[in-house]
């Protein structure tokens, strides 16, 4: 049968329109299939694919520390959102105070141990050429060291440059709260894991800031993604002299100060 033929014996055997029905319904059911196929489950817990893509972020923070007045609401706001013991020694952020003397002594203070705000300066005024607050936290670390000693991957660096660690895959062992040269990390009492500030990581996949930065009366808490030009971090990066703590440990934070006193360590 040639195709002259054949298309002549559907005319006959399907009523008009029948064939432009047929072929519609064909088509939409081929579509149907398609997207079936090309749909994939998104894993339990995590953000939506077309919410939330790591690759296309690099987060850090910045600090000036010049505006910093020492009132530890981003310590309350942080213990609040991630559920930290509230003991006056278990800490994600915390706050510390520097004195400089005239005989070139410093005196180093975390004003949130004691779970109290900032104090008057103990020494007498004529003896103090400055004071200052220096905010702290986890540098999350281009190159962790925490990551490094883990024996069992529990701390690793996601795409998106923040260092996480798996409460369920932690034993315990405390070998990246020694490695930490920052302080940054505690066991947690409860849980017996290691603990530490993941930037407020389930806040940051929503498009929301961390509580520490959201919370901040004077806005001396920078968060923004790297990767962005138009990011308020970048900005910040770009217009500041920036400074990190222990540069020559070669970790390369992306916890970035601005107004860094040189005895700050």
């Amino acid at each position: 049968m040639n195709k002259r033929d054949f298309l002549k014996g559907m005319i006959l055997f399907f009523p008009a329109g029948g064939l432009l029905e047929m072929a519609a319904n064909a088509a939409a059911k081929e579509t149907a299939a398609t997207d079936a196929a090309g749909a994939q489950p998104a894993a339990k817990g995590a953000p939506a694919a077309s919410a939330y893509n790591g690759d296309k972020h690099y987060y850090g923070m910045g600090i000036e520390i010049d505006k910093c007045i020492g009132c530890s609401r981003c310590v309350e706001a942080c213990k609040a959102e991630n559920d930290v013991p509230q003991e006056p020694f278990y800490f994600r952020t915390w706050i510390e105070r520097y004195v400089i003397t005239k005989d070139h002594g410093v005196i180093v203070e975390s004003i949130n141990v004691k779970g109290k705000a900032a104090k008057e300066t103990p020494q007498e005024d004529r003896d103090v050429i400055r004071t200052f607050f220096v905010p702290k936290l986890c540098n999350h670390c281009i190159h962790p060291p925490c990551v490094q000693v883990c024996p069992v991957g529990a701390t690793f660096s996601t795409k998106d440059g923040v260092v996480l660690v798996d409460s369920e895959r932690c034993v315990g062992c405390r070998y990246c709260i020694q490695a930490c040269p920052y302080g940054a990390r505690y066991l947690h009492p409860k849980t017996r894991t290691a603990d530490k500030c993941n930037f407020c990581y389930h806040r940051v996949v929503k498009g929301l800031l961390p509580a520490c930065v959201e919370v901040c009366p004077t806005q001396a808490r920078i968060f923004g993604d790297l990767k962005s030009k138009a990011s308020r971090l970048t900005r910040f990066y770009r217009m500041n002299k920036i400074h990190v703590l222990k540069p020559a440990l070669n970790t390369e934070p992306k916890v970035y100060y601005a107004g860094l006193d040189g005895e700050v360590r």
